[in-house]
């Protein structure tokens, strides 16, 4: 398989977001990563797609290695996200949580980018809840990044309020030494927890004031649910049906909300039996 190739953003460009890619040849997929997450979240999925895909991970805006905002803002995301893509080489366009919001509106707002379009546990509505995201952005705020010593320090210390090794693994997946590297440096959270940490409702929520008069997405949808999940119901059929009348389901077993990551063979399958469709 070829090394993957990088982008990020060059001096004088800060729009740019910062991706990595995979692959010759093919469809273009674009990968798109939930909240706290980053594109490299989905590198083994793109890896088992890049012989027959040209595969491409996003690290959003407030994520990894792509700029911070001032405020988060789901539109400004989608058309973040709209500016890499292009028209002659429109893409299947593939969004898990947050980023799955984030990729139903690049369709809806940008059809003529997406040729087809699979949202992975998330469906265009605003939630009433925000699920353990308070909880775990309280903790990582109560990480004194300061008086950190080493990387197994953080984990020791977060694991007072985030029990769970895997949540906590992916939560560490964001802290960075600064550039030095040396004892003394820095330690810091690489995504924007402040605004991230601030913006939970409107993480939550679903822009639908701002796509008054958008006509819904033609092309063919591919919904993914975790069978242990509850962010794909029937109470959500009919905003799903509105917005992406082309739409059909596949649930999984043994999954919850993080499908991929919880069986990534199935989903692998599962998507590529839909891009070769």
């Amino acid at each position: 398989m070829p090394a993957p190739a990088t982008s990020s953003s060059p001096s004088g460009t800060p729009n740019l977001l910062h991706t990595l890619s995979f692959g010759e040849q093919g469809r273009r997929v674009v990968f798109c990563h939930g909240l706290f997450g980053q594109g490299k979240n989905w590198t083994q999925i793109a890896k088992a797609l890049a012989g027959t895909h040209r595969t491409c991970l996003v690290d959003l805006p407030q994520h990894g290695r792509s700029p911070w905002r001032q405020r988060f803002d789901y539109l400004a995301m989608a058309d973040e996200v709209a500016a890499l893509l292009a028209p002659e080489d429109p893409v299947a366009l593939v969004g898990h949580s947050m980023g799955g919001k984030v990729a139903m509106l690049v369709a809806l707002r940008h059809p003529e980018l997406v040729e087809r379009l699979c949202v992975v546990d998330m469906s265009p509505v605003r939630y009433a809840e925000t699920g353990t995201n308070p909880s775990l952005v309280a903790a990582m705020r109560r990480l004194d990044l300061d008086s950190l010593s080493s990387r197994q320090e953080a984990d020791q210390r977060l694991a007072v309020d985030v029990p769970d090794p895997v949540v906590r693994g992916f939560l560490l997946q964001n802290l960075r030494r600064d550039a030095t590297g040396d004892p003394g440096s820095r330690w810091r959270w690489q995504m924007n927890l402040a605004v991230l940490g601030d913006s939970l409702d409107q993480l939550a929520d679903w822009p639908a004031e701002a796509l008054v008069g958008v006509a819904p997405y033609r092309g063919p949808v591919l919904w993914v649910a975790g069978a242990q999940s509850d962010y794909i119901t029937a109470e959500y059929e009919p905003a799903m049906a509105h917005w992406f009348p082309r739409k059909r389901l596949a649930t999984i077993k043994n999954a919850g909300h993080w499908v991929h990551s919880e069986q990534p063979a199935v989903f692998t399958e599962v998507l590529r039996r839909f891009l070769d469709d």
